[in-house]
């Protein structure tokens, strides 16, 4: 018997698919409806690490199981190839960015190849080509003119190793996103932005359109981020300078237990503070460099600097001292903050460490949170005996009676900043004329191209190292001008990729509407929860700009999110050591992994699927089998030997049986009751499957009936065969059972189906669909009637549907016969015990 050698069939199978280029997708295939399955695209490293494997894997089985479910499939793959890695190898190793970026595509592409994954290469994408990045500069222009771009000083996060700015999302832990071990610090610079703010209440509201497909963590993730508050602003007037200090606070009621205000370190009245107390700056200064993120924290202690300096409680007259302190942020509400001790958890911690006083004012029930709304006013003049909801309506309307302040709504989301320095990105196409002013580059002389004559020398951007791209022409004037040398943010370039995906090739404009709106919003996106707040709100925020800008019909661009778990395990392999490490050896960040000496970490795709004899299909096995796609998977190589085992008995199954099989029709009421034993166990296991896959993807759930159904054929052959039809019975199971199985393991059933004499790619057959009639072994015996005359019986399960009874009695060759030259009138059936065909002649 031939072995299973999976070097040569993965080999001869990719490059048959590749030659007759059968994942090539059309954008209208009559008769079929369109279905978009898309996997986050990746950066390309060049290292393809077992996290990206199993996100692309997941994405296949789905893609394939559409295909053979009939669906005019879209899968295609690109390359988000803009960033600091390429630009920091050009530092390192003298090699130009688009050099080494080139390189490490070709690699990954052969990598992905190799994976087996069914992608319509010919819609491939790369937005590091300015064929690519000419639009994000064309969106930039349509936004600016809308009023969603701007351009103001700011504090910005700022990372001393990529020397560039950080948006807060990119912050992690105090430490740049890039460099785990670097401090990012504030920094003030003049920063172009976009303005996310103007969808805030949009994309909270668009969560209902949503909630149904996309993971309710990734919903209350994004929606925590843009943290909509409804409260209410008014002023406290600062005694040093006279001046009104506005507050937001969304617990108006409990005004009378302010204890104490506090600023945040960037807050303008700050600079006055320190004029008159300079001796303050070295700490106001370290506050400032604390990240934004940590600053807020949960659990973090808090620091404050008593500024000797006083307010007035606009309400109680009180005087209360002024503080500032890390824990208050400037991208929330007004920078400053009313302390109330006696019922905010964080106030209270800080008033604690600094002996500041605790004033009650809501009097809450025996045993209840005294942060809460229930209980009743106290010490509060105004309001005492209320409760806190009435005591908000009330203070609420007092202050805008008084003048001092209004019920208004604040954000936590703060606009995008996009304004990169360094070169490795799309150039913003502006110009600062004097004469003009800044000015924005005409659409016919776009893109806006990075030029050639730089120097990377690790400091400062490097566009600013290139005369001939500073120096230029104003569009308005014809005047002498100077480009801006920012580069966008390259989640810019991650926010539209997938509808240039569906018009690839077009040269007139970024995408055609109407093959867009064939297209989305995409019914499938995978990819890491870690993007939640990045990539996935820019991603929503720009789709309701381009529709709002008449380009797309769609309000979200992803119908349904998946967002895979973690791999877990000694599956991380160190080119340095040449080795995999554990899990103790291995800093897991996102979906990459670093060794303890900073190596980012990679699955070797030939070592991953060749060691040990496994092959990919086996991996491929092994990821769809040892965790559902959104729990963590961990990785063994005895995982991995297994899935290996499992394919090779299904091999030996089909090689060793496949004289036995005969391919003519079945004759259900020849066969017998082993016979009909299997058909039911086979007829379960496509349901459980394609329920299993339907439902939610669990596709260990699919490969695991799959196995089931295996040891009820192996048992099936060790018996001699019963009936004259077993031998059919035995070529129809397989075969469905290679049809389930081909979307895991795709060159393995290819060759399997070729060797039982099919000339098609599975890729194109249909996936098999279960007959009801066996699902059940609870059967029954039916009589068949014809005009009242007993003209045959037939078993089937116990409460079939009427539908499918009416069927097997019509196809009962007896009753066909009694058919003949005669309509029927109707079909009575009495369930579970006969059906009487009334028929008269033609």
């Amino acid at each position: 018997m031939r072995e299973y050698n999976f070097k040569e069939i993965e080999k001869k199978w990719q490059e048959k698919w590749e030659k007759d280029n059968i994942f090539k997708t059309e954008n209208n295939v009559n008769g079929k409806e369109n279905y978009y399955v898309l996997s986050m695209l990746p950066y390309p490293s060049g290292k393809l690490h077992v996290g990206h494997a199993r996100n692309y894997t997941i994405g296949d089985v789905i893609s394939r199981y559409k295909k053979m479910k009939g669906f005019n499939v879209l899968q295609p793959m690109g390359w988000d190839s803009f960033g600091l890695p390429a630009e920091n190898a050009a530092i390192q190793h003298g090699t130009h960015p688009a050099i080494w970026t080139k390189s490490n595509i070709e690699n990954m592409k052969r990598q992905l190849k190799l994976m087996g994954f069914s992608y319509d290469w010919e819609r491939e994408i790369a937005s590091y080509l300015p064929e690519y990045y000419k639009w994000n500069q064309w969106f930039f222009k349509r936004m600016y003119e809308k009023g969603l771009v701007y351009k103001k000083k700011s504090l910005v996060n700022w990372c001393p190793d990529c020397q560039t700015v950080l948006a807060n999302e990119q912050v992690e832990d105090g430490k740049c996103w890039r460099h785990s071990k670097t401090d990012v610090i504030q920094k003030e610079l003049e920063q172009w932005f976009f303005k996310i703010t103007d969808y805030a209440d949009e994309l909270l509201e668009g969560h209902e359109e949503i909630k149904d497909g996309w993971p309710e963590k990734v919903l209350t993730m994004q929606k925590n981020w843009i943290g909509k508050s409804f409260g209410t602003e008014l002023s406290f007037r600062v005694l040093e300078t006279n001046e009104q200090l506005p507050v937001f606070t969304t617990r108006v009621d409990t005004i009378y237990g302010a204890s104490y205000l506090v600023v945040a370190p960037e807050h303008s009245i700050v600079e006055k503070i320190l004029a008159k107390n300079p001796a303050l700056k070295e700490a106001v200064q370290n506050m400032k460099n604390t990240d934004l993120i940590e600053r807020s924290a949960e659990g973090r202690e808090k620091n404050g600097i008593d500024t000797g300096w006083k307010v007035e409680n606009p309400i109680s007259k009180e005087l209360i001292p002024l503080w500032i302190a890390d824990y208050v942020l400037m991208n929330y509400g007004t920078g400053a903050v009313m302390g109330v001790p006696a019922h905010d958890e964080r106030d209270n911690a800080f008033a604690k460490k600094y002996n500041l006083p605790i004033i009650p004012v809501i009097e809450a029930p025996e045993g209840e949170d005294p942060f809460g709304y229930n209980g009743k006013m106290i010490n509060s003049e105004l309001i005492n005996g209320l409760s806190p909801k009435e005591a908000i309506e009330k203070m609420g309307n007092l202050v805008e009676e008084m003048g001092i302040g209004k019920r208004t709504t604040k954000f936590r989301l703060k606009d995008w900043g996009i304004s990169r320095q360094r070169y490795w990105g799309t150039p913003i196409p502006a110009l600062h004329c004097e004469k003009c002013g800044t000015v924005l580059e005409k659409d016919e002389n776009l893109p806006v191209l990075l030029p050639n004559d730089i120097e990377f020398t690790g400091n400062g951007n490097p566009l600013e190292t290139s005369e001939k791209f500073k120096n230029a022409t104003c569009p308005c004037c014809g005047g002498p001008a100077k480009r801006d040398t920012d580069t966008m943010d390259t989640f810019v370039d991650s926010s539209w990729y997938f509808l240039r995906y569906c018009d690839p090739k077009n040269t007139e404009q970024a995408f055609d509407k109407n093959v867009v709106d064939k297209w989305t919003p995409i019914h499938q996106y995978i990819g890491g929860v870690e993007h939640a707040v990045m990539h996935l709100l820019y991603a929503r925020f720009f789709h309701k700009v381009l529709r709002d800008l008449g380009m797309t019909s769609s309000n979200e661009p992803f119908k349904r999110l998946l967002t895979q778990g973690m791999v877990l395990g000694p599956s991380y392999y160190s080119e340095k050591e040449n080795k995999y490490l554990n899990p103790n050896e291995v800093e897991l960040k996102g979906d990459k992994a670093f060794s303890k000496s900073g190596e980012e970490l990679a699955i070797k795709v030939e070592k991953m699927s060749k060691s040990k004899n496994n092959g990919v299909d086996s991996a491929r096995v092994f990821i769809m089998f040892a965790a559902p796609p959104e729990k963590e998977l961990e990785w063994n190589e005895n995982g991995l030997a297994g899935a290996y085992r499992f394919l090779t008995r299904v091999w030996r199954l089909v090689l060793e049986n496949s004289d036995k099989i005969n391919d003519s029709d079945i004759d259900f009421s020849k066969i017998s009751k082993e016979d009909k034993a299997l058909i039911i166990k086979l007829n379960q296991t496509i349901k459980k499957t394609t329920d299993a896959i339907e439902a939610n993807y669990h596709f260990n759930t699919a490969i695991a009936a799959c196995m089931e159904l295996i040891n009820e054929v192996q048992a099936y052959i060790n018996v001699p065969f019963t009936s004259e039809e077993s031998a059919k019975i035995l070529g129809y199971v397989l075969k469905k059972i290679i049809l389930m199985l081909s979307p895991f393991a795709p060159h393995f059933c290819d060759e399997l189906w070729e060797l039982l004499g099919e000339t098609s790619y599975l890729f194109n057959e249909a996936w098999p669909s279960y007959d009801e009639r066996f699902l059940s072994a609870d059967d029954v015996t039916i009589a068949v009637q014809v005009n009242g005359k007993m003209r045959g019986n037939f078993d089937i399960a116990k409460d079939s549907p009427k539908d499918i009874v009416e069927k097997t009695a019509l196809e009962l060759a007896n009753v066909k016969k009694h058919l003949e030259n005669m309509a029927i009138v109707k079909i009575i059936v009495v369930p579970n015990k006969i059906v009487n065909i009334v028929v008269k002649p033609l």
